[in-house]
C-alpha cells in the first residue's frame, strides 16, 4: 500500500476542479480524511480480522461501494455556504469520491499484497491492475527508518506526488484560461 503520506496526493492534486466556494480548507481536509479513512480497516489485525476476509485489509472499505455511500452521506450533510445548490452537492460528491475511490486504485497499483475488493460487499474477489509500480509500504511507522522505507517513499514521490503535481498544474492552469 502507498504510505499514509502519500494517498492524500490526489485530492491535493483534484482541489483546482472544485467551484471558489468549495475550495476552503474544510473541504479539502475532507478530501484528505477520505483519501486516508479505508486503511482504518488495518485496526481488524488487531481483533483477528483475517486479511482475506470481507471487513479485512483492502476489503469493504476499499469498495466502490463504501466510496460512493461514504461521499454520499458526507455530500448530503454538508453545511454548503448559506444556500446550497444541488450543483454544488454534487460536486462535492464528485471530489470526496474520487478522493475516496483514490485509495483502492493507489493499492491496486502496489507490487505487493492481495489485492484491492473494489466491487464488495458483492464481491470479495480481490484485484490488481495489470501495472503496478508502487513499491508496497509497511504498515508499521517503524520501518521508514530504513532503506526499504526510503525505497518506499521514493516510489511513491516517483508514481504519486510527481504525477499529482503535474495533474494539479494542468487543472490550475485550465481553470485559469477557461
Amino acid at each position: 500500500m502507498p504510505s499514509i503520506v502519500s494517498h492524500p496526493a490526489v485530492p491535493l492534486a483534484l482541489t483546482p476542479l472544485l467551484a471558489p466556494e468549495l475550495r476552503s480548507p474544510g473541504m479539502i481536509f475532507l478530501g484528505v480524511a477520505c483519501s486516508v479513512l479505508p486503511d482504518l480497516d488495518v485496526l481488524g489485525f488487531r481483533y483477528g480480522v483475517p486479511y482475506g476476509h470481507l471487513l479485512g485489509h483492502r476489503g469493504l472499505s476499499h469498495s466502490m461501494a463504501f466510496a460512493f455511500s461514504l461521499s454520499a452521506s458526507l455530500a448530503w450533510l454538508l453545511p454548503i455556504a448559506t444556500q446550497p445548490s444541488p450543483a454544488w452537492r454534487l460536486q462535492a460528491f464528485g471530489f470526496l469520491c474520487l478522493s475516496t475511490l483514490s485509495h483502492g486504485i493507489l493499492h491496486a497499483l502496489t507490487n505487493g499484497d492481495l489485492g484491492v475488493a473494489f466491487f464488495a460487499p458483492f464481491d470479495n474477489h480481490r484485484h490488481f491492475f495489470p501495472w503496478r509500480p508502487i513499491r508496497l509500504s509497511p504498515i508499521s511507522v517503524s520501518a521508514f527508518p530504513s532503506a526499504t522505507g526510503v525505497r518506499v517513499l521514493r516510489s511513491e514521490l516517483q508514481w504519486v506526488w510527481l504525477p499529482a503535481v503535474v495533474v494539479a498544474g494542468l487543472l490550475t492552469s485550465l481553470r485559469r484560461s477557461g
